[in-house]
């Protein structure tokens, strides 16, 4: 074949390429054209056919047609919409006529030449390569258009010379989604449609149905070959041992084209449920997550294990029929219909609810595992065990590795466990409105956790585990083991561990791919993937997104260079992220970062929700901003300290129209006085800095009063004790040592040169 197939070339010129795309859309074939460009040029072009013969001509019909649909089934696509369309693609192939598609496929071809040659660029210019005999092709066309003609008329026969109008690409078109198909493809980026997962039930349920024709001819073949063993003397014993042995040829060929197409939907729902998974660990940094659609997915795994028990009865009872020698063709499909239906009863054990990620020693937790097609076995009459143990990261690529499912035993487990579990087994249960075979584990329990060796600057913090869930049963008189690895956890035994534990796990499951060795992920991210992941985690726990200017900060602390221009594809590493102390700072990335969303959570999420809170910005940033502020004095901002984990502090517009900084207040601050009731002790703050520039500045009692906490007068005690009230109180520097923020009282503290505020400097105003 020609380094350039003859679609390329057409493909080269928008006019061409718009006109056999409307051609080929006529039968819906433009996106098979597309996926098999050079193999059907290829397979079509080398064609030798009888002018005239169109017995002939049907006959290599229908051998192109089987030979496409294996090419089709056998094509590994890029991703799963491409894997869906492939399947839509086989399935128009057995609704259509093999002589309609073909000719319409061949006359395609001729246009295509003739395309070629009014832009000069023939075939034979780009090289000898590829064979063409043009006497071939137009007879073969004459001969299908006769053909036609005798059958009915289902092609125009005035375009198997002419060419098709000028219509655009797009109309009538299904969205282009060929384009990753390596050369094949047309220049240009295309949508790509996004697969419901109702539409892939939908096409195993119409397989399944097809599937059934071949289930009644089988019937008609055993049925034939008792009868042909019960009368062997009969005088037509020879014709049907004839007719039997071209009736099983057939069959065999349609069962392993059943067989095919079941394979690419087997790898399509398993990949959905892969897919699942992957978003279960998104779930676990805060995104959005669907638990309902494992729902859907289940229905896919009962019709997929009907359809896998239909076809494995149906080549067992054709390999019953016993012509010649043993069939090693079949024996073959018998082989890979018996693994794959244990890869999907294997690949349907899944966890559906996760242990917790970062787990602390002697503290009860809870998981659930689920088995999709529970029922499909029946093995919800004699419903297993599930055991559970936890395993290291080596030894959980140990087992990986070795690939089987046949090992999951007591005795094969025996030292692989990493710790203690408390309460670690549970008999599945079947319920019967909603489908549901699972396990529950309410009440387990780590004791004990066995760690590995250390090696340079890991920490305990650094070492993942995580729950193996396995199961043994009995499902018509052979075992099935099957297994499945929670997500990573990391144990704890202090709550001082927690941070980092959860960079970790943050890391982890926002960029591990779906697939891989246990657990391995990238150590290297870019800042558009790591700034999607700070935003979900931030943007869950406080139930506020992070705006482009939060994020535009974070990557100035997180990657320190002074980058000028697009950052999206700036590279951040792990150690960047949560090993390496910023500067000037004894503390990292991650652990400011978790300080502040923990703080926000804790104290000032009412504030932060509503918008009252600038945040991530710094001090330079900040005391600009105030001094270009329209409202002037007493214009005020909230801002996360850089010096402080856990701080937020408050920069305004001080008396002398500069800009004062008050030291930060944490979460021990709060503890004794809320963030709203300290800024309404201090009356230098009159008017709250937009937090966006699409608000406006907002007078602070009508931004915070929502969040004052309501104050009465104290009443005099019957004890002889005098009620005391605690507010805060910043000292204004100058000479009358006034205190702002609080009345003058005679019992108020001795002037300072120093600023307070908070539990550092506070004042106890006490009414007597």
């Amino acid at each position: 074949m020609s380094s350039m197939s003859l679609w390329k070339r057409i493909s080269s010129h928008a006019d061409c390429e718009q006109r056999m795309a409307a051609y080929y859309n006529k039968k819906g074939l433009y996106d098979l054209r597309l996926c098999l460009a050079p193999w059907i040029e290829d397979r079509i072009m080398s064609e030798q056919i009888t002018p005239n013969s169109t017995n002939q001509l049907e006959r290599v019909a229908i051998k192109f047609i089987e030979d496409l649909q294996q090419k089709l089934l056998s094509t590994r696509a890029s991703d799963q919409v491409l894997k869906y369309r492939l399947v839509e693609l086989c399935a128009l192939i057995q609704r259509t006529p093999a002589l309609e598609l073909y000719t319409h496929l061949r006359s395609g071809l001729q246009k295509e030449l003739q395309l070629a040659a009014e832009k000069s660029v023939a075939v034979a210019a780009a090289g000898q390569s590829m064979p063409l005999n043009t006497y071939n092709m137009n007879n073969a066309v004459s001969a299908a258009a006769a053909v036609v003609g005798m059958n009915g008329g289902y092609v125009d026969t005035s375009d198997l010379l002419g060419v098709a109008g000028s219509s655009p690409v797009a109309a009538g078109m299904s969205t282009g989604i060929m384009h990753n198909m390596g050369e094949n493809a047309t220049a240009g980026p295309m949508a790509t449609p996004k697969v419901e997962l109702y539409e892939v039930h939908h096409q195993i349920m119409h397989s399944l149905n097809e599937f059934s024709r071949c289930t009644d001819s089988l019937k008609v073949l055993v049925q034939s070959y008792r009868y042909m063993i019960n009368a062997p003397n009969s005088p037509e014993a020879e014709t049907l041992f004839k007719r039997l042995i071209e009736e099983k040829s057939s069959l065999v060929a349609r069962l392993r084209r059943s067989f095919l197409y079941y394979d690419s939907l087997q790898d399509m729902v398993i990949a959905e449920l892969k897919n699942w998974r992957r978003q279960q660990a998104l779930a676990g940094n805060g995104a959005h997550f669907s638990e309902n659609m494992l729902d859907d997915i289940q229905r896919c795994f009962e019709l997929l294990e009907s359809f896998v028990i239909h076809l494995l009865s149906a080549v067992k009872e054709t390999i019953f029929v016993r012509l010649m020698n043993d069939d090693p063709d079949l024996n073959c499909l018998l082989e890979q219909v018996q693994v794959a239906q244990k890869n999907l009863v294997c690949s349907a054990f899944i966890v559906d609810k996760q242990p917790p990620q970062v787990m602390k020693t002697n503290t009860r937790f809870a998981a659930s595992v689920r088995w999709l097609l529970g029922s499909q076995l029946g093995i919800q009459m004699n419903p297993p065990t599930v055991e559970c143990i936890i395993m290291s990261e080596l030894q959980a690529q140990r087992f990986v590795t070795r690939g089987t499912h046949m090992d999951v035993t007591h005795s094969s487990l025996a030292g692989q466990s990493s710790g203690e579990i408390q309460n670690c087994s549970s008999t599945m249960e079947y319920q019967e409105n909603n489908h549901v075979f699972s396990a529950s584990f309410r009440n387990m329990q780590l004791k004990k956790i066995k760690r590995a060796e250390k090696k340079g600057t890991e920490s305990v913090m650094d070492e993942k585990f995580a729950l193996f869930f396995y199961a043994t049963t009995t499902v018509n008189d052979y075992q099935i083991r099957v297994w499945t690895l929670s997500l990573p956890v990391v144990v704890i035994v202090h709550g001082n561990q927690e941070p980092q534990s959860w960079a970790t796990i943050t890391w982890d499951n926002a960029f591990a791919d779906i697939v891989r060795d246990p657990f391995v992920v990238t150590d290297r991210v870019t800042w558009r993937q790591l700034s999607v992941a700070l935003n979900t985690k931030f943007g869950s726990c406080t139930q506020r997104a992070l705006t482009s200017e939060n994020l535009e900060f974070l990557f100035e602390k997180l990657h320190r260079d002074n980058i000028v221009g697009e950052r999206n594809n700036e590279h951040i590493s792990w150690n960047q992220f949560c090993k390496e102390p910023l500067p000037d700072r004894t503390f990292t990335f991650w652990e400011w970062f978790f300080a502040i969303m923990k703080l926000t959570k804790d104290h000032l999420l009412s504030m932060w929700k509503a918008g009252r809170i600038t945040g991530f910005i710094n001090k330079a940033k900040a005391h600009d901003d105030l001094l270009r502020a329209v409202t002037g004095i007493g214009t005020f901002l909230l801002r996360f300290s850089d010096s402080e984990l856990g701080g937020v502090t408050i920069a305004y517009v001080n008396e002398c129209g500069s800009v004062t900084m008050l030291s930060p207040w944490t979460a021990r601050d709060f503890q004794i006085l809320n963030l709203a009731d300290r800024i309404r002790d201090l009356e230098m703050l009159r008017c709250l800095h937009p937090t966006d520039i699409n608000v406006q500045p907002l007078d602070r009692d009508l931004a915070f009063g929502d969040f004052y906490t309501q104050r009465t007068e104290p009443t005099p005690r019957v004890d002889g004790y005098v009620p005391s009230t605690i507010r805060v109180q910043v000292r204004t520097t100058g000479d009358t040592g006034s205190i702002s923020g609080t009345p003058h009282h005679p019992m108020q503290s001795p002037p300072q040169d120093s600023m307070s505020m908070g539990n550092l400097q506070n004042s106890t105003i006490m009414h007597l």
